[in-house]
């Protein structure tokens, strides 16, 4: 079955998903404003207090916006945040890290993957600033990595099918391949084609609240629950393919 995982930033929509039939969640901050950061140990403990154990929560670990080269102090912290996550029971962290030519940093993951301690990890959309994704599978499948998150390399996850048909096949099971980006609920059955683990989405509405002089970007966004509910429903009629209907790359 392919599962379901949605990116949150408060309780209250971690509640919200888990309820509405979420399978993961991926708990972040500032998620509209820089794409998603490292979110508090305050909001991952009463997240994890909050959602039944069922629910896994997976933990961005991202120091801030911008470019996935890091420094090392950078690289440090992000160590010091993936032991921080296992250390209050979250259940995977997600992380990336390039060089400088785009490719898979190898050494920084291999110390996240080493802090992660056993848990599930995830490489984020820094995959899809690769241009040859096929040598990174291979690479992070080699690193401990179990699934990569991407949105075949495109804006929008619907925009990217090949791309991702390409990136199911060549993965043959050692990697699991979850679709985001961009990603509406009347998208899924269209990315189920191409033989995805999992779709992930923000499922997101904006709230308009000024926080006045000194407090930043007019608004926020917070979990839609009509959006959750909404993909959920497609997974529940359209998750399960027979081997034959996928999409074939080319």
């Amino acid at each position: 079955m392919t599962a379901l995982e949605i990116a949150v930033q408060d309780v209250a929509g971690a509640i919200t998903s888990a309820t509405l039939g979420a399978d993961r969640l991926e708990l972040c901050a500032a998620l509209a404003a820089t794409g998603g950061i490292t979110p508090s140990i305050g909001l991952l403990d009463a997240t994890l207090a909050a959602v039944p154990s069922s629910v896994g929560v997976h933990v961005l670990v991202r120091p801030r916006a911008g470019s996935f080269v890091y420094e090392p102090d950078e690289l440090a912290v992000q160590v010091r945040d993936v032991r921080a996550a296992v250390r209050a029971g979250a259940a995977g962290v997600v992380v990336g890290a390039l060089r400088p030519d785009g490719t898979v940093d190898r050494d920084a993951v291999a110390r996240l993957v080493e802090a992660a301690d056993g848990r599930e990890v995830t490489f984020h959309r820094a995959f899809d600033t690769l241009t040859e994704p096929a040598p990174a599978v291979d690479e992070l499948v080699s690193l401990g990595v179990v699934r990569v998150l991407t949105s075949g390399g495109a804006a929008r996850s619907i925009d990217g099918l090949t791309r991702l048909a390409g990136t199911v096949a060549h993965s043959a099971g050692r990697l699991e391949v979850m679709a985001g980006g961009g990603v509406r609920p009347d998208d899924i059955p269209a990315l189920l084609v191409t033989g995805i683990d999992a779709v992930h989405l923000s499922a997101s509405r904006h709230v308009d609240e000024s926080g006045g002089p000194g407090g930043g970007s007019a608004g926020y966004t917070t979990t839609d629950p009509g959006v959750v509910a909404a993909a959920a429903a497609e997974l529940g009629r359209h998750g399960v393919l027979d081997p034959v209907d996928r999409l074939q790359p080319s």
